[in-house]
């Protein structure tokens, strides 16, 4: 077996640096932000007329004539406005979400505790019942504990990079005035701060936790780290909620202001003057950033745990070899360390400085990242791994190679990087699959739908195989601790991956504010190229979140079938197939619910813009203002209340399953919403995506062929409207959601399968 090169003192040591390292940056790309002012207080006083109108007012007041210091102070009113209503939308969904996270605390305690009746005499170890092990009462405590920690860390998660968006949008609308390069800077910069700070913060809180639970555990590895698997479970559903919550937020405020303002009263996207625009804008940050956040926050916990509860009854467990043990969390600490090196890529060692520039540079960092990645795994592998060692696999220990697992973490970190270029190629309006889709325009909605529905299928294909190629070697390999690794690797450049992502809705918000604020055509132009190349990032870090989902869900797939006792999954046997028919019919019931609540929402907010359109005497005249905070109030009514179904149904489906018709059916339904679900995420995503930019690609005509189709206004555009509008809930609620579905249900059923194996099945133990 051997001893590890790196001492356990300096894997104690290299986690926490590099995850304070992380964070430091973090403040160093805020602090710089921080130094493009924004201040109605400085400016009002100049202008003369900040201090006693509402932002409202000065949102449809005309530019001509007016100074500079008048529009600086028209664009951080409009911030102010955005950032009020996120937190506000936020801090009340977190106040249903804290309800929940106590009432499941306490399901996962009694649940737990009752395995063994709340004793508190050490058992047998599960898996070598020579050896005793603490109670099951400390599981349940110790999960539920686990459970908390990492509900709050994502929400925490999620927060932060909302606050961070939401400081920096203006800021890349004044730096727009400068030139696209400036605001690249400000907008990539803030998505920075947000990707090092949840990589980072995620690292860190797990690291302390294990050190924490050690204390109590000892020896016990074996239950030290399945009581940690509760910290990916609170990660996830706090996700869920926030995605799902999120998403239905933005996309009521945009369907309604896209459906009555540009096809109905052909005015820009983002004008003043359409009452659902400050909704729309506040969607932005709580869906694509804080649903985000929190989103890939669960990946990284969850892929996290399920490899350390897999080594935890292998060699590196049995033999309590720390360093070996840690080795997820090692991979995450280097990636922090090659993220920051990535990022002065863009910020530092080169300067975008032309509109065509932009998509480039970002497709750099994720090439860059993979690369230097690529060189920091083997670098890992090689101090931290024991040249040979066992792993376990259903029931018996499998001998690895060190460079084996070096190859597991590798395949998945370059799955990755095909999926978000395949994504790219699907997405992006500078490919002909986008092309395509807009020049479908020429004859109506209907055949954008159709092409753009043919698109998301066909794009499903290459992700797939990259999925499976990366199974099978990570498999072949090192068993299902090779897959956790392989999701690990795809997820080891999280702070590059959500550095870019989180650039799309600041730029997003950027160009809305430069519209509101009556900045000039060149400024918005210059927004519109930023926005554009981040729908195509947002695109890919959706892909990300998906492939990483697909192996996350497998890994704890398997560390539930061992943790379960089963020692086969037999798909011919009734239980089974009828959990795995049923597993795959969640991912259509889920996505029905979710755009049916998107659809609900958007209704009301049509008639709501409607309303204000017809009966505000001038409000198109632009002499009166609209009311914006009732738009606010029915995207906020109707997300917290359509989120609770969704919801519930993922995180009952495994107890009830669980508790009715035990473990080998939940293992059927696992598997089925795992296969169903990632097709259906990955089609839903690239649709969306590919309506989203072949809107934008007719709207900025900066070809021939995009100049026959345009302008705004024109019967192409507005069929183009229309797509984008029926993709908005597929991208940005329903497929990113899914990925959540089919993850939280795996590591739920991980959490509880001590009980499910002694408790569950209660209809076949009856009949």
């Amino acid at each position: 077996m051997g001893a590890t090169i790196l001492p356990d003192l300096g894997t104690e040591i290299l986690i926490p640096v590099c995850a304070l390292i992380g964070i430091g940056f973090a403040l160093v790309q805020w602090v710089i932000v921080s130094k493009v002012t924004v201040s109605t207080d400085k400016l009002s006083s100049a202008s003369g007329d900040g201090k006693h109108g509402s932002y409202a007012e000065a949102l449809i007041e005309e530019e001509e004539g007016i100074n500079d210091h008048s529009v600086v102070n028209k664009c951080a009113e409009i911030q102010n406005a955005i950032s009020e209503g996120a937190t506000s939308f936020l801090f009340t969904e977190y106040q249903y979400v804290g309800v929940f996270m106590v009432a499941f605390a306490i399901l996962i305690f009694l649940f737990l505790g009752s395995v063994e009746g709340f004793s508190t005499k050490r058992q047998a170890c599960t898996y070598d019942s020579s050896k005793m092990c603490k109670p099951a009462l400390a599981t349940a405590v110790f999960s539920t504990i686990s459970f908390l920690l990492g509900g709050v860390t994502s929400v925490v998660s999620g927060f932060l990079g909302m606050k961070i968006a939401t400081y920096a949008n203006a800021r890349t609308t004044l730096e727009a005035r400068k030139g696209v390069g400036k605001a690249f800077i400000v907008a990539f910069r803030s998505g920075a701060v947000m990707g090092f700070l949840l990589a980072a913060n995620g690292l860190l809180v797990l690291f302390i936790a294990i050190n924490l639970f050690k204390l109590y555990y000892g020896d016990d590895w074996e239950g030290l780290f399945e009581a940690i698997t509760g910290y990916g479970l609170g990660g996830s559903s706090m996700a869920l909620f926030g995605r799902v919550g999120g998403g239905i937020y933005t996309k009521a405020a945009d369907v309604g202001a896209d459906l009555v303002g540009k096809v109905e009263r052909n005015i820009p996207e983002d004008d003043p003057r359409n009452p659902a625009v400050i909704a729309d804008n506040v969607g932005d940050n709580v869906g694509d950033i804080a649903g985000m956040g929190s989103d890939l926050f669960g990946s990284y916990a969850e892929s996290s745990c399920a490899a350390l509860v897999v080594a935890s009854i292998s060699s590196f467990g049995v033999n309590h070899e720390l360093t070996a043990m840690l080795y997820p969390l090692l991979v995450s600490s280097v990636g922090i360390l090659v993220c920051l090196l990535t990022t002065l890529f863009a910020t530092d060692f080169f300067e975008v400085k032309a509109v065509k520039e932009i998509e480039p540079a970002l497709k750099k960092q994720l090439v860059i990242s993979t690369v230097l990645m690529t060189f920091g795994i083997a670098l890992v592998s090689w101090i931290a791994l024991p040249s040979t060692f066992t792993i376990f696999n259903f029931g018996i220990q499998k001998e690895v190679q060190s460079w084996q697992l070096f190859l597991c973490v590798g395949v998945g970190l370059w799955a990755g990087l095909i999926i978000g270029f395949v994504t790219e190629y699907y997405t992006s309006n500078a490919y002909s699959p986008v092309q395509d889709v807009a020049d479908s325009c020429r004859t109506g909605a209907a055949t954008n739908v159709i092409f753009g529905l043919a698109l998301g299928y066909k794009s499903v294909i290459i992700p797939i195989f990259a999925i499976a190629v990366s199974i099978f070697v990570s498999f072949s390999f090192a068993a299902m601790y090779g897959i956790a690794v392989a999701a690990l690797g795809m997820l080891s450049t999280i702070a590059t991956g959500l550095a870019i992502d989180a650039y799309g809705p600041i730029s997003d918000n950027a160009g809305g504010i430069a519209e509101m604020a009556g900045m000039s055509h060149r400024i918005r132009e210059r927004t519109d190229a930023l926005d554009a190349a981040g729908n195509t990032t947002a695109a890919i870090g959706k892909g990300f979140a998906i492939g990483s989902a697909a192996l996350v869900s497998l890994a704890l797939f398997g560390a539930f079938v061992s943790r379960a006792g089963i020692s086969t999954v037999d798909v011919l046997t009734p239980k089974v197939f009828i959990g795995l028919l049923v597993g795959a019919m969640l991912p259509y019931w889920f996505s029905a619910m979710t755009m049916k609540s998107v659809g609900s929402a958007a209704l009301k907010m049509v008639e709501e813009v409607r309303r204000q359109f017809n009966t505000i005497p001038g409000l198109m005249e632009g002499t009166a203002k609209p009311d914006y905070a009732t738009c606010v109030k029915i995207s906020t009514d109707a997300s917290i209340k359509e989120m609770i179904p969704p919801g519930a149904l993922v995180m009952l489906t495994p107890l009830i399953v669980g508790i009715l018709f035990g473990v080998e059916t939940l293992s059927g339904v696992l598997a089925g919403s795992l296969v169903s679900g990632v097709q259906i995420a990955i089609s839903a995503s690239n649709t969306g995506g590919a309506w989203d930019n072949a809107k934008k690609y007719i709207e900025a005509g900066a070809s021939e062929h995009a100049r026959t189709l345009g302008p705004k206004g024109s019967d192409p555009h507005k069929a183009a409207v229309i797509g984008d509008t029926v993709g908005d809930p597929l991208k940005d609620t329903s497929g990113p959601s899914l990925n959540i579905l089919i993850k939280l249900m795996a590591v739920e059923s991980l959490v509880f399968a001590p009980f499910f194996a002694t408790h569950g099945g209660l209809l076949f133990k009856i009949f």
